[in-house]
């Protein structure tokens, strides 16, 4: 553990200092902290990556490299940064994210958190909403390699939630594409206005050596 959070150390020195990077096709790679922010709380439609799920990062990171995940800013902005990063290096930034402490957004729209929180936690059988609470956790935490959402921003749980229902990243494995595509711009506001005001603890130690 002791050889991790010395790598993670040397890593986080390393991402911060460099301008960009060149990737094969040579398209520059920026700095992941000009999206993401220093402490990974993320900027405008940048994702919050700070608290993360480990094997959801090392994940997604894969997944940028191989150009599945197919989403608009995916495609401008990720897949040439996927394209820079090893194995080893790609596993280091998730270990790294993963272990920085999470901060909630707080920016949804507040008339709507108690709407969101029933959808969440109770789904809406009615409309063949599922909770969201049986794969992300009570407290929206996440579970092994299924993303965290607590606290995430308004807009990015938006804009992807809005995706899904647009047919982007239909190669992810269910239910998320059957999901999204039974909720409407109303259910998706008021989802991503509650969890944007969900603070959740700290991972547990799921990082995988």
């Amino acid at each position: 553990m002791k050889l991790i959070r010395w790598k993670v150390a040397i890593l986080a020195i390393v991402c911060s200092a460099l301008p960009s990077l060149a990737g094969d096709v040579g398209v520059p790679i920026r700095n992941c902290t000009w999206c993401h922010g220093t402490s990974a709380q993320g900027y405008a439609n940048a994702p919050r990556l700070a608290g993360q799920r480990f094997r959801y990062l090392q994940n997604q990171l894969a997944r940028f490299f191989a150009h599945v995940r197919d989403n608009p800013l995916s495609q401008q902005y990720m897949w040439s940064a996927a394209e820079a990063l090893d194995p080893l290096t790609a596993h280091d930034l998730a270990v790294h994210f993963s272990l920085l402490p999470p901060l909630a957004a707080n920016d949804g729209i507040k008339e709507l958190a108690v709407v969101g929180a029933s959808l969440y936690i109770d789904g809406s059988p009615e409309n063949d909403i599922v909770s969201c609470a049986v794969c992300h956790g009570p407290n929206g935490e996440g579970i092994g390699e299924i993303p965290r959402l607590a606290g995430l921003s308004f807009a990015y749980l938006r804009r992807r939630l809005a995706e899904w229902n647009e047919g982007f990243d239909l190669a992810a494995a269910p239910p998320m594409p059957h999901i999204a595509s039974r909720l409407g711009p109303y259910e998706i506001d008021a989802l991503a206005s509650y969890l944007s005001f969900v603070q959740s603890t700290p991972n547990d130690n799921d990082i995988a050596p």
